[in-house]
């Protein structure tokens, strides 16, 4: 078991995994690995994980996600959906709920967990990652982690206007939103 939760500051930890990436027979799935969070075009990454599929407070979650997905684009961030159920299981879920259907942006299976577990976000009961979001910026560093309990939404504005904040790479005051004034610390004399 991991030692807990990585934070900010740390390296995201490499991997290689299958993702569901469209709903058209034969490029259903393709591998994505942490080398591509490493990138000289100043790309950052958003990866958000879910306990399960096929339940009720996920499906809410990824939805507005994807209803965010160009906000994200926008801001020069890829954004990657992730939980421990298997590529295959991603695919059925998507099928079957018309919120997924248009999803633009890849379900990560980590079937054998090892990934939530390194990130310190496996639930130590039914072996599912919590809900969890990483936002890392384009040398591979998470530079924001937020975790909720399991029967708690997050709230996608909220993880907008902290990649805005961590993008102007300036102090940004309590409630701060993009277009707002930021910060100048005072040298002292």
């Amino acid at each position: 078991m991991s030692q807990g939760i990585i934070t900010v500051g740390t390296e995201f930890p490499s991997f290689k995994k299958t993702a569901v990436v469209s709903l058209e027979k034969g490029k259903e799935f393709a591998d994505i690995s942490s080398e591509s969070f490493k990138n000289d075009e100043g790309r950052w990454t958003v990866m958000f994980w879910w306990p399960k599929d096929f339940t009720f407070v996920c499906p809410t979650e990824i939805a507005e996600f994807n209803n965010n997905f160009d906000e994200f684009r926008d801001r020069d961030t890829t954004l990657i959906g992730a939980s421990t159920d298997s590529e295959f299981v991603h695919l059925a879920w998507r099928n079957n709920h018309d919120d997924l259907r248009g999803l633009k942006f890849p379900m990560l299976a980590d079937t054998s967990k090892s990934l939530a577990e390194e990130l310190g976000i496996l639930e130590a009961n039914e072996k599912i990652a919590y809900r969890a979001t990483f936002i890392i910026d384009p040398e591979g560093i998470v530079r924001w982690v937020s975790v909720y309990d399991l029967n708690v939404g997050r709230n996608v504005e909220e993880v907008i206007r902290v990649l805005d904040a961590l993008q102007t790479d300036e102090l940004c005051p309590c409630n701060w939103e993009k277009g707002e004034e930021t910060l100048t610390a005072a040298l002292a004399e």
